[in-house]
């Protein structure tokens, strides 16, 4: 991908725009989870984000009380 940068004009090439995306399976989620009892634990141990956890779940029309209660 070509860019052009804003302060000289010249094109530059990229490879790749941003971080790669990070896809973990909502079941290593759910492990995880009940595994460490806590967003905050879980999303350190799997090197995500507390925010990561929750839209995990979410997508999968869960919550975290659902996680640690079944």
């Amino acid at each position: 991908m070509k860019v052009v940068c804003q302060n000289c004009g010249k094109e530059v090439i990229v490879s790749g725009l941003g971080r790669k995306a990070f896809n973990m399976p909502v079941i290593k989620v759910c492990d995880a989870l009940r595994l460490y009892d806590t967003v905050s634990a879980t999303a350190e141990k799997l090197g995500c984000s507390r925010a990561y956890i929750y839209k995990v779940l979410k997508a999968e029309g869960l919550t975290v009380n659902e996680v640690l209660t079944k």
